[in-house]
């Protein structure tokens, strides 16, 4: 297995453990899965930084573990550079559907892969 699709790997178990309801209750496993400078647009068009996204994420959708949980779908990356990773795909949860795309960079052995960036943009009915 070449280092790239290790790099991936990492990136996407890392995208999947942000869908964990318990990792989106927990500040503490949360923060170690985001990067310190961490933006998102969120579905709703609204711009999230770090600690607003760690205040959030336990009443957010997806953040219960008897609730309906994000469908991941089509999940893909791809090495942009050395400690770089994009991934895009799509979720569903409830209904709702949302095409994704993410950035995550390692900055280190201590820090491992975190994500950078998120953003989410919803998919209207008729466009599925």
């Amino acid at each position: 297995m070449s280092h790239e699709s290790d790099d991936i790997d990492e990136a996407v178990a890392g995208e999947l453990r942000l869908m964990d309801p318990r990792v989106r209750t927990s500040r503490e496993a949360a923060r170690r899965l985001l990067d310190p400078e961490f933006v998102e647009v969120g579905a709703s068009g609204r711009r999230w930084t770090l600690e607003e996204m760690l205040a959030a994420l336990p009443e957010m959708s997806g953040g219960s573990t008897d609730a309906p949980r994000y469908e991941p779908s089509a999940m893909a990356g791809v090495v942009l550079a050395p400690g770089l990773v994009h991934l895009t795909y799509e979720t569903a949860i409830g209904g709702r559907r949302a095409r994704r795309s993410s950035l995550w960079r390692k900055r280190s052995e201590a820090t491992g892969w975190q994500m950078y960036y998120h953003q989410a943009t919803p998919v209207p009915p008729e466009a599925a």
